[in-house]
């Protein structure tokens, strides 16, 4: 079953040991080190404090490998309400000991005994009720679901005291435990799918085995939508926690009522091809119903898999639907594909410290990565279980077009450029190959443009604010565009009096637009103009040089090399130690009077 990867934290180098030792046994999770003491992890971070804050608010589960103490006094001030605490754990630092702190009704104490085993040690778990009854009644695994946890304390407290209970139903996790059964206790523990009104005396779990088919969805609003399916299921007299998935066919990928569904019930939504789906005997018993689409019963004893059983089938006024019930909970990630994601992702001119958190996010849940192998590299190390796909940097279209077939097949997939990627970038590019190839898989796709610290940001901060006042953008490359357009807009750019920002200024086989650029600009601009040449911005070798335009030659640039050339009110400020700040005021010399 799916759950949120944990991220692990550690504070030096030598817990990094322990902490891939971790990570191997949870899939997708991440280590943060703290930066300056640490090297080789997925993610850095400088203040500890905020980090451990902002994951625990993002209910990540949280394993420290530092003393418990630390972690204790960090959050302490965010604890409020128990049943939506994520799981956070202590790990000593030499392995020797796990100790789980928080999140119980979330699985703390499981994800402690799976840590140890890794580590060959014994977890210090100190809930009672797990010690004795070897099971978590307030966080049962995945797949079930504890409909009445305001009555487990109660509960578990005459357990602990001497009660015996009843159990009606099957969960081998119930059944192979030492919990007191006897078949004559007053107290009870039942699960069942049934929509039934819990009592303290009665704890009730829902095991997730149906799978909720839908088809033919029509324009039908999210809203009413979820209203028939809400009475669909009171109806069937099911409970809503059973469902553990809803499922449709690829051509709905995208479908915004589909999307609300899964948002209100809480479980994901699968897609499957029409060749995927299994012919059943059941299903030639529900055919006379001549308004019904018979596919939607295939596609839930699909998803049910084998000795499932249709519960329930109709049509609504929006679409057909069919309930399959399944003998064990669902595992609904096993099953089709999900909606396929797409992020085009800027990591700025530099490494992480560069990055957007949004962006370290999405790199870190992105399934595939895709780029220009140097910009990749940049983007830091894969977690277990990500692909990387390295393309020439002047296959753009090409390497759209390949992201978007990866999503298409309901992978998360990370476009990675450097900068901005709505900026001379990837993000162009890949509306460029939807406008033009027009297919109709790539529509469903949940595409997103997450933005990044642009080069012209990084050189301009790296010097005062030469970008204070209106500027543009131009790219001096002619690949894409006529060099006379090129000219055209230099031309203009130069007579309107902006900053301009040169992209791309030169190459091993363009040599000679920089210098144009300069002879057009000399036109109408003063020699003595400040011009900032930014180079590697974010990365090793970093330099930032101011000359004038009349000093400008295009040697002193390259492919890595951001120019900036100011207005006619740039300004340098020399600074004390020989260094100078450059800055455009905000309002023109003459409107300042």
């Amino acid at each position: 079953m799916n759950r949120v990867p944990p991220a692990i934290i550690i504070l030096g180098q030598n817990s990094l040991a322990i902490a891939q030792t971790i990570s191997t046994v949870f899939p997708g999770s991440q280590i943060y080190g703290l930066a300056d003491r640490t090297s080789d992890t997925n993610i850095t971070f400088s203040n500890f404090g905020e980090t451990l804050r902002e994951l625990f608010a993002t209910e990540t589960p949280i394993i420290a490998i530092c003393a418990a103490g630390i972690i204790i006094r960090t959050l302490a001030p965010l604890l409020s309400d128990k049943r939506a605490e994520p799981p956070v754990l202590a790990v000593a630092e030499d392995g020797s000991a796990v100790v789980p702190l928080l999140g119980g009704l979330h699985g703390v104490n499981d994800l402690a005994r799976e840590i140890a085993a890794a580590l060959g040690v014994q977890p210090a778990i100190t809930t009672t009720g797990d010690i004795r009854f070897r099971t978590a009644l307030l966080s049962p695994p995945q797949g079930y679901y504890l409909a009445n946890p305001e009555d487990a304390k109660t509960f578990i407290s005459n357990l602990l005291a001497g009660a015996k209970v009843r159990l009606e139903g099957a969960a081998n996790w119930l059944s192979e435990s030492n919990l007191p059964l006897a078949p004559a206790a007053q107290l009870t523990i039942r699960v069942t799918e049934k929509a039934i009104v819990p009592t303290a005396d009665c704890l009730l779990y829902h095991p997730q085995i149906a799978a909720f088919a839908l088809t033919n969805l029509s324009d039908v609003e999210p809203e009413t939508a979820i209203s028939y399916v809400q009475q669909i299921l009171e109806n069937a007299d099911l409970a809503a926690a059973s469902v553990a998935g809803f499922f449709a066919l690829k051509h709905e990928m995208g479908n915004p009522t589909l999307a609300a569904i899964s948002q209100f019930f809480k479980v994901p939504v699968r897609f499957l091809n029409l060749p995927e789906l299994v012919e059943f005997d059941t299903v030639k018993l529900i055919q006379y119903n001549s308004s019904f689409d018979v596919t939607a019963a295939q596609i839930g004893l699909t998803a049910a898999g084998a000795n499932s059983q249709v519960v329930s089938y109709d049509r609504t006024n929006a679409f057909n639907y069919a309930i399959a019930l399944a003998t064990a909970p669902i595992d609904p990630s096993a099953i089709g594909v999900s909606r396929g994601k797409l992020a085009i992702v800027g990591t700025g001119p530099g490494g992480a410290a560069w990055m957007s958190p949004e962006v370290k996010e999405i790199l870190r849940q992105a399934t595939d990565w895709v780029g220009y192998k140097f910009y990749l590299d940049l983007a830091g190390t894969l977690r277990e279980g990500q692909n990387r796909h390295d393309s020439d940097n002047r296959e753009e279209i090409d390497r759209a077009r390949f992201a978007l077939d990866l999503a298409a097949s309901g992978k998360s997939v990370a476009v990675v450029s450097s900068g901005d990627p709505g900026i001379f970038a990837m993000a162009a590019a890949v509306f460029e190959a939807i406008d033009f190839d027009s297919k109709p898989e790539w529509q469903g796709i949940d595409i997103r443009v997450a933005p990044g610290i642009s080069a012209m940001q990084a050189a301009a901060a790296a010097i005062g604010a030469p970008l204070g006042h209106d500027f543009c953008v131009i790219s001096l490359s002619d690949i894409l565009k006529p060099w006379e357009v090129i000219e055209q807009r230099i031309s203009a750019a130069a007579k309107a009096d902006f900053a301009i920002a040169f992209y791309n200024p030169i190459s091993t086989q363009r040599k000679w637009q920089l210098k144009r650029a300069i002879e057009i600009l000399l036109e109408t601009r003063d020699a003595n103009t400040p011009v900032v040449l930014g180079r590697n911005l974010g990365r090793s070798g970093q330099s930032v040089r101011v000359c004038t335009l009349g000093e400008l030659q295009p040697e002193d640039a390259d492919m890595r090399t951001l120019v900036i050339v100011g207005s006619s009110q740039t300004r340098i400020i020399p600074r004390k130690f020989g260094d100078v700040w450059v800055y455009t005021p905000r309002r023109y010399e003459n409107d300042s009077k």
